[in-house]
């Protein structure tokens, strides 16, 4: 007699699948960041398609802080570079350096939290000790004080994957500062799964503690993990910003926070140049506001407490 299809594992994770994205897709805040989370990632993919490559930002005329017109929609620097390009360009920095530090972040945080909350007892007492020196102390200031260091002993020479080293050194600092939060909630739901009978199952038939962990307890901790790292990837934007706006970002590559800092020094506030300021401002605003909105999304989405009935 042949098998039901409709009853196979495979089947009833499309179907499950299948229905968390239609419970997330009707959640309105889902909708609007996953369409602006789009739009910006196809300006960061493809920013020499849209706006030409980034050294033809310089204008020809040296219009200096030339207001939006219609051969620049965003205006010039001081310097007579094309705003738009610049803020196009950007995107690519900033995306990619937050993106990537959330990476890292996830991975360390789900780390310590699935080896706090599996062993428990002194381990988890000392990993929780160390999460909390990072929970105390605010991700930025960290970035701060470790970033000038790191960037004077590591140098601002060689490229990784297209990108200057120093970039790379901003995706460590970021990410290994702020993973705190991350553990917290992974130990969290790893207290309450380590319970369940499918663990006590896996014991007894001799499953190693490392293939307990990463082969029945991540994947039931992946849509929380995936929830948490989108609020991450908004942290890592502002930390990224910050840093770049105090001048700890790099000018031949700039991110919106560069923009912001160079916008600053040229003085684009006392004269007016609003366009220079608002323009990197409001993508900042916006790409974190998106990431915000689609992570509270899957947080509602999975979630029974946090559901809203629509």
């Amino acid at each position: 007699m042949s098998q039901n299809p409709t009853a196979s594992p495979v089947w009833l994770r499309m179907q499950a699948a299948r229905a968390f994205l239609r419970q997330l897709l009707g959640h309105i805040g889902a909708r609007l960041g996953l369409l602006g989370l789009a739009c910006f990632l196809v300006v960061a993919a493809v920013p020499d398609a849209l706006v030409g490559p980034l050294e033809t930002a310089t204008t020809a005329t040296g219009d200096f802080l030339l207001p939006p017109e219609t051969s620049h929609l965003l205006g010039t620097d001081e310097i007579g570079r094309d705003v738009l390009n610049l803020v196009v360009h950007g995107a690519r920095v900033s995306l990619t350096i937050a993106l990537l530090a959330t990476a890292l972040s996830l991975i360390v945080g789900a780390t310590i939290g699935i080896m706090s909350g599996y062993y428990g007892g002194a381990v988890d007492v000392w990993l929780m000790r160390l999460s909390d020196f990072f929970f105390v102390l605010p991700p930025f200031v960290l970035a701060l004080v470790i970033t000038p260091i790191v960037l004077e002993v590591v140098g601002n020479g060689g490229n990784i994957l297209g990108f200057r080293a120093s970039l790379f050194v901003v995706v460590l600092v970021i990410g290994l500062t702020s993973w705190a939060f991350v553990a917290r909630i992974v130990r969290s739901q790893t207290l309450s799964l380590r319970e369940r009978q499918f663990v006590e199952r896996a014991k007894v038939v001799g499953t190693s503690d490392l293939g307990i962990m990463v082969h029945h307890l991540l994947p039931n901790l992946v849509p929380q993990i995936a929830a948490n790292g989108a609020l991450v990837v908004a942290g890592a934007i502002y930390t990224e910003t910050a840093l770049s706006f105090l001048g700890l970002g790099d000018p031949l590559q700039p991110s919106w926070g560069t923009l912001l800092s160079l916008a600053q020094r040229a003085g684009a506030a006392s004269t007016g140049a609003w366009w220079y300021l608002g323009a990197p401002g409001i993508c900042v605003l916006a790409v974190s506001l998106s990431f915000v909105a689609v992570g509270n999304a899957l947080d509602d989405t999975l979630n029974p407490r946090r559901r809203v009935i629509r």
